[in-house]
């Protein structure tokens, strides 16, 4: 009988019944460089931690299971994750991107990828047709659903029969549903990104980056690339992500319950101007969400009334943070225009719809009613200071 998601955030079954770790419910962390080997041809199966290492190797076997994947590898970061993927291309391939992308994927793509041949074409491929985009060079499509900030929702079925019909690759970035939520492989994609420092671990305190496949080609080009790059997850910081994925399926729950509060609470506030979740039965993507996810997230971006408004939250703030990051426990309140998004020129954040009155939620999981009595202060504060 195939278990739940939840279930699998804690059981890993095939490790189920096994003693070689004395029974400990908590896997140990291989805190080793080098392993020793039996005899000439006679290895324990571990050399040296760059090519693998227990604790890692557990945790790309959850995530690999999580994502219905053959395989998984963990970085150092989301971006080293991405980094690496870029790898399987040469000077002169082309690729079809997500416009609306987290910026430290525009800076790599514009600023690394470009450098090095690899032709861009970003685009809207929520809305636009993706298929004009294809040439005889392209080798890939790279979408994020929902986007880093403006929450543009992907039809990932729709784009995977695409990338099959002209042999190209569908990466999807699945950072901001988590495996919990949403996973594109059973819906066509070739490759899953995450940046593991956000849901995954959930506590914001480590860095992580996954690639998940279900190609066995594409994991024997991965495999080859984090042993010669060297790029991969540390122990601790393995052992700090399989903790996190235990409370994964809860988290989920509790802070979209949040979100969906707090979505609602902003449509009624007269200096919000618009409020983008795809939980809401009037964004554009909800239908698509209903169909290829099992819940709406809990990342949310709203528009002030004024710059002014905006930046006046932030200094105002308390309980939530206003910092950078996402998918942690807390709430955290973020300015993508200084911060996520500070290196991409502006008319290409204006252009995606980030202007200097949008500020980005990653609600969290406290009491809903602490969070929108913070809210409500803080609102209340700044509309007497602006508008007496």
């Amino acid at each position: 009988m195939a278990r739940g998601i939840g279930t699998k955030c804690i059981h890993l079954e095939e490790s189920e019944g096994k003693s070689e770790n004395y029974g400990a419910l908590s896997y140990p962390i291989y805190q080793s460089a080098t392993y020793a080997h039996l005899g000439v041809g006679r290895s324990t199966g571990y050399d040296y931690s760059r090519l693998q290492n227990p604790t890692r190797e557990q945790l790309e076997k959850v995530v690999a299971t999580l994502e219905n994947g053959i395989d998984a590898l963990a970085f150092s970061t989301g971006m080293a994750a991405i980094a690496l993927m870029m790898e399987l291309f040469k000077p002169g391939d082309h690729l079809i991107v997500d416009a609306d992308l987290y910026g430290g994927s525009i800076r790599l793509f514009n600023n690394v990828s470009k450098k090095n041949g690899i032709l861009i074409s970003s685009i809207d491929c929520y809305k636009e047709d993706v298929e004009s985009y294809i040439n005889e060079n392209t080798k890939a499509i790279y979408i994020e659903t929902p986007t880093n900030p403006m929450m543009n929702v992907t039809d990932i079925e729709a784009v995977a029969k695409i990338a099959k019909k002209h042999n190209v690759l569908l990466i999807v970035d699945n950072t901001f549903l988590s495996p919990y939520f949403q996973n594109p492989l059973d819906l066509g994609a070739d490759i899953v990104v995450h940046s593991g420092t956000k849901f995954l671990g959930g506590h914001n305190d480590t860095l992580a980056g996954f690639l998940v496949t279900n190609r066995e080609d594409i994991s024997e080009k991965f495999r080859f690339l984090i042993k010669t790059t060297g790029s991969g997850l540390a122990p601790f910081d393995s052992w700090l992500i399989l903790r996190g994925i235990k409370t994964l399926a809860i988290r989920m729950e509790k802070s979209q319950q949040n979100a969906i509060e707090i979505a609602k609470w902003l449509k009624e506030q007269k200096a919000v101007t618009k409020v983008i979740y795809p939980g809401l039965a009037e964004h554009p993507g909800y239908e698509i969400m209903k169909k290829q996810a099992r819940g709406f997230g809990s990342m949310l971006t709203f528009r002030l009334e004024s710059k002014e408004f905006a930046l006046a939250i932030l200094e105002k703030v308390r309980m939530i943070k206003y910092a950078e990051s996402l998918g942690g426990v807390e709430t955290l309140i973020t300015y993508p225009t200084t911060q996520t998004h500070a290196d991409v020129p502006k008319e290409i954040r204006e252009k995606n719809g980030i202007t200097e009155e949008t500020l980005r939620l990653s609600v969290g999981i406290e009491d809903a009613k602490d969070l929108l009595d913070e809210l409500e202060k803080v609102f209340k504060e700044v509309e007497r200071e602006l508008h007496g």
